[in-house]
């Protein structure tokens, strides 16, 4: 999946930031920047920042003098995101694995990681290093899906899948992304990372975007999907067409709304 993950290239990040950005990460960003001291103790590093909506949230909620690192395992991510956020001061833009992060031990006050520790692949691995690079009673927060069941718009891409790629593992992405929700193992993984305190809350906020197509566009053309579609033997509009149908029943086809449904996580490092 790391592989998959750096795998943004081409005109991906415009989509990922213009699409989904704009769908996912506005505001579901702005709910987990707001839960960051202003002074976290230290510095701040995020990880996966993607295109940077999360990063200019956090930068904006941060004290002017707490240096803020973004890192993304994409390069080409990374580098849409300094483009994109160039007026934005205090950033140290920095390409790094979340398993394998460059930095010394207890270098942060904070590490916080917007939709990205169920894309990771060892999420305890990733935890630790969080863990080893955070201070002492430095906090971890980070969001997850909350499940297909409180989610429809990712309901409504499983289908899809399915349908079109019946019994292929390589192809069932909603149980990558809105599969690590449980609050039971996630919490365990934690403490056995080094985390104390483990505080879950479950956020409710719309996903919104002006089409269905929009969404389904942003979802096939923004992200590894639509070259794994190619490589499947279907091409990308056809895929996009059957998505937007089924985004459109949930959500309408013009504009395009659903109440979407988040886990964030807080962990205190003992």
């Amino acid at each position: 999946m790391v592989q998959d993950a750096a795998n943004f290239g081409g005109s991906a990040p415009e989509y990922y930031d213009r699409l989904l950005g704009n769908a996912q990460f506005k505001l579901f960003g702005r709910d987990l920047a707001g839960r960051i001291p202003q002074r976290p103790g230290g510095a701040l590093l995020e990880i996966a920042c993607g295109t940077g909506i999360v990063t200019r949230a956090l930068r904006e909620r941060l004290a002017p003098e707490v240096p803020l690192v973004a890192t993304d395992i994409s390069r080409a991510m990374l580098d849409y995101a300094q483009a994109r956020h160039a007026d934005l001061r205090g950033v140290e833009w920095k390409e790094a694995d979340a398993t394998r992060l460059p930095f010394g031990d207890g270098a942060f006050g904070a590490v916080v990681c917007a939709f990205g520790i169920m894309f990771f692949p060892d999420r305890e691995l990733g935890m630790r290093e969080a863990r080893r690079v955070l201070r002492k009673s430095g906090r971890f927060l980070f969001n997850v899906w909350d499940g297909l069941e409180n989610n429809p718009h990712g309901r409504a891409n499983a289908a899809v899948m399915d349908e079109l790629f019946p019994g292929d593992a390589e192809m069932t992405f909603a149980a990558m992304a809105y599969g690590y929700n449980d609050r039971k193992a996630i919490g365990a993984a934690l403490q056995a990372s080094g985390f104390g305190e483990v505080r879950f809350e479950a956020v409710r906020l719309p996903v919104e975007l002006p089409s269905a197509r929009d969404y389904a566009t942003g979802q096939m053309r923004g992200t590894p999907r639509g070259m794994l579609v190619e490589k499947k033997g279907r091409t990308i509009d056809e895929v996009i067409d059957k998505v937007a149908a089924a985004l459109a029943k949930v959500g309408g086809e013009r504009p395009f709304r659903v109440q979407a449904q988040a886990l964030v996580v807080e962990a205190t490092a003992a």
